[in-house]
């Protein structure tokens, strides 16, 4: 009787488990559908869909009007351009700056590693808007030597967009349980071979590192992305500015929601493909990893 009964059960359960991720992803996806779908209507039918499941369906007089009155509210191509090349280079930056550190407090032994460690883990429950003011102050009167002279401040400039979020606790944290989790052979291996350090943590610990590499470069891609405090405070020139200080353009005067849905829709986009780029990029380095053990 166990065993007729026992292939019923696990189809149930099956059901059940697809039943879960179905809604789970509705969840996540149901927003999106509609800020998609909310981009091609009008003001008033966006507003009137909102009651019903017609807000997830394309239908009614659908244009790309608010598209085009978004390019002429803000310029969208500006924004976007910017955040995508301060959040590129700070993620890049980080990778590398993390790594380094987390390489030298994992397998190099120096006085004072696990305080300095400890201090720097500590720094994750510190909240941002505790030393914005200070740090505002800082980069206000901090000079810079450029190609144009000598510059007395940062603000208005990229990188005070992007040095000051380099480094981070969340991303060190990351980077060494990754490597604790790593044999300690393949070091005493490589060190015996005679390699340098530099060559270890080049071409026998990155290697390995990829699914740390695509869930830091993702969760940093995200924090920068979505910036909006600290490049309000410290840039006020239009060419700075990343894509969620120009949302504000679309609350000035009138509130346009659709066109809103549209600035949103556009800036989506970037997310969506680093996501899709880095999931790929995870999983071919676990495929890579399960057929080289």
């Amino acid at each position: 009787m166990m065993a007729v009964l026992a292939p019923e059960n696990h189809g149930l359960r099956l059901a059940v488990r697809y039943l879960v991720l179905i809604l789970v992803a509705a969840i996540f996806v149901l927003p999106l559908l509609f800020m998609v779908m909310s981009s091609f209507k009008p003001d008033a039918q966006l507003l009137n869909d909102t009651s019903s499941l017609r807000a997830f369906l394309p239908v009614g007089d659908l244009t790309l009007e608010n598209y085009r009155e978004a390019f002429d509210r803000a310029p969208v191509r500006l924004f976007v351009l910017n955040s995508v090349l301060v959040t590129g280079v700070t993620v890049l930056l980080a990778l590398i700056v993390c790594s380094l550190a987390a390489f030298a407090f994992v397998y190099m032994n120096w006085r004072g590693r696990d305080v300095v460690l400890s201090i720097i883990l500590a720094t994750l429950i510190v909240p941002f808007e505790t030393i914005a003011i200070p740090l505002l102050l800082i980069v206000s009167k901090l000079p810079w030597i450029g190609l144009d002279g000598i510059e007395t401040t940062w603000l208005n400039t990229y990188r005070v967009q992007i040095i000051p979020w380099i480094a981070d606790g969340l991303t060190v944290f990351l980077f060494v349980q990754y490597f604790k989790d790593l044999p300690g052979e393949l070091i005493e291996a490589a060190r015996v071979e005679g390699a340098s350090w530099v060559q270890i943590y080049w071409r026998v610990v990155m290697p390995l590192a990829g699914p740390v590499i695509a869930t830091a470069a993702i969760l940093k891609f995200l924090l920068m992305y979505n910036q909006y405090l600290w490049p309000l405070i410290v840039v006020q020139q239009e060419q700075y500015r990343p894509v969620m200080v120009g949302l504000q353009y679309f609350f000035q005067l009138d509130t346009a929601w659709g066109e809103i849905m549209a600035y949103l829709t556009m800036i989506t986009v970037p997310v969506l493909a680093f996501y899709l780029v880095l999931q790929r990029a995870f999983i071919a380095s676990i495929a890579s990893q399960g057929v080289k053990g």
